[in-house]
């Protein structure tokens, strides 16, 4: 089984000691008959996992929701709106800076996340 959640605690990540957080952003949406409703955000929480494999840094628990609104007619597909992502992701790299970690990657497993890009934007902007 893949862990989706990282088991570290807070004295890991002291140890640690990163300047940079990875935030997998996944979705809840169909992918055909065999595959998983989750598989961008496995997709997502695997990609981070192996960045971590080289670099130093700390890896968040996953974004499981997200804009799937192209994928409203299909049984099993949960959404939120752009502009609830954008403050979640805004909330989160408020926290991290606040406890010392002053950047935020987003690691995207679905497409239709457009407002991502200006989440990154405006977080680049302001800081």
């Amino acid at each position: 089984m893949i862990d989706l959640i990282t088991m570290a605690t807070a004295k890991d990540e002291a140890d640690r000691g990163a300047s940079v957080a990875l935030l997998p952003v996944g979705s809840f949406e169909q992918h055909g008959d065999y595959l998983p409703l989750a598989t961008d955000t496995i997709v997502a929480c695997v990609i981070a996992q192996e960045l971590a494999r080289t670099y130093s840094v700390m890896v968040l628990p996953p974004i499981t929701i997200s804009c799937s609104h192209e994928h409203a007619a299909w049984r099993g597909t949960v959404s939120i709106s752009a502009r609830t992502l954008h403050h979640v992701i805004t909330d989160v790299a408020d926290s991290l800076a606040a406890s010392g970690i002053d950047r935020l990657v987003m690691v995207s497993g679905h497409g239709g996340n457009y407002v991502l890009a200006k989440v990154a934007q405006v977080l680049n902007q302001d800081r």
